[in-house]
């Protein structure tokens, strides 16, 4: 256990200083492996998923002990955003969205057409958790609103936050595929 706690602690020392490409790539050599999980075939919603968003690679440090790696889609346009998950009928574990603003606030959400009950995560623009609303309920008009300004959200499988102490003292680490370099 010491060594993991070690290594984990070089993680976040090379993380702070060589910015988000090689904070993703440390994050991933850290976390442990995922069982495999056998993916049902694309249904119709989830090629237009596909279609509609660009896909990318989140590592959630959700403790001193453990990382997980999510499959996420990605919506940074207002029309990505305003859509979702609507109408999804089903995401596979270890996927989720990600919404990302182009603005820091106090952002909200409603479960309209959604679905699925899902969890919301809040971070902020450092990629650490805000606020986390566990198991919303599907076609609820109640506004879920972050508890401080942040610019992102990531949206995953209901009890999934709670089954992986995903919580305040986790972080999200992301980087853009389409990322320019400078």
């Amino acid at each position: 256990m010491q060594k993991f706690r070690k290594k984990i602690a070089r993680l976040r020392f090379f993380a702070t200083r060589s910015g988000p490409s090689l904070a993703l790539i440390l994050a991933l050599w850290a976390c442990k492996p995922v069982q495999e999980v056998e993916v049902p075939t694309h249904s119709v919603a989830d090629q237009e998923l596909d279609a509609a968003f660009e896909k990318g690679v989140l590592v959630i440090e959700a403790s001193a002990y453990a990382c997980y790696r999510f499959d996420v889609y990605v919506a940074t346009s207002r029309e990505q955003q305003a859509r979702g998950l609507m109408a999804v009928r089903k995401i596979p574990a270890m996927t989720g969205m990600l919404f990302i603003y182009d603005f820091v606030a106090t952002h909200s959400m409603w479960m309209k057409n959604t679905l699925i009950p899902l969890d919301m995560v809040f971070a902020r623009q450092d990629g650490t958790v805000s606020s986390v609303v566990h198991d919303t309920e599907p076609h609820s008009l109640q506004s879920i609103a972050s508890i401080e300004p942040v610019a992102y959200v990531l949206e995953l499988n209901a009890g999934t936050a709670a089954k992986l102490f995903i919580d305040e003292n986790s972080r999200l680490i992301w980087e853009s595929a389409n990322r320019d370099d400078e």
